[in-house]
């Protein structure tokens, strides 16, 4: 139930921070407002999720396969504003009962995970009827140069040094073919850099379980 990419972890903690600041922490924030009951964080990394969210949610399984990443989100589980238990697990067999969870959260997680199917298909299961997939991905571009830019870093280097990451994945067209209905769909590019990278492209959004 763990994967350990020790290199990456270090990177991303301090990248998560620099991330924030440069505007990613209002997509969390936004990404989980008004959620309510109990959630599952699929790939909590380092625990940045966790201060915004909202009092109406009485718990959070937050999942994290990465042994570092796992122990900083422990600590970061202390001072969040709802009660947070952080556990192993790979998205692809997520330690929750079937229909135990009123919403789901993904966030920069179905990029690297080996087969989105598979990680779709748990968390639909863990979902009750009617629940709601709150994803913040990013995904393939949507213009012909950067799809190319995007296919090349896929097959070389990217996926390497960003512990599995691909960043052309067609990550919304997944979550319809999972048994969801994406009803809330923001698309725009981060960081907002004039020149756009291949990671650049992102999403936002809600989807509800069938």
């Amino acid at each position: 139930m763990s994967v350990s990419h020790p290199v990456f972890a270090r990177l991303y903690a301090r990248a998560s921070v620099t991330m924030d600041r440069a505007g990613a922490a209002a997509h969390r924030r936004r990404l989980v407002a008004g959620l309510t009951g109990r959630v599952i964080e699929v790939g909590a990394g380092n625990g940045r999720m966790f201060p915004h969210y909202p009092p109406t949610v009485r718990e959070v399984l937050a999942v994290e396969p990465e042994p570092r990443l796992r122990a900083a989100a422990h600590a970061a589980a202390a001072d969040a504003p709802v009660p947070v238990t952080v556990v192993a697990g790979l998205a692809e067999a997520l330690p929750a009962a079937d229909a135990s969870a009123d919403a789901v959260v993904l966030s920069l997680v179905l990029c690297s995970v080996p087969d989105q199917a598979v990680a779709l298909r748990e968390a639909r299961r863990v979902l009750r009827p009617g629940g709601q997939l709150r994803f913040f991905e990013h995904v393939v571009a949507q213009t012909p140069g950067l799809r190319r830019a995007q296919r090349w870093v896929d097959a070389t280097v990217w996926p390497l040094f960003c512990a599995g990451c691909h960043t052309g994945r067609d990550t919304v067209g997944a979550i319809g073919a999972g048994g969801f209905t994406v009803v809330e769909l923001d698309r725009f590019r981060f960081p907002p850099t004039q020149v756009p990278m291949p990671a650049s492209p992102h999403v936002l959004g809600t989807a509800i379980r069938h």
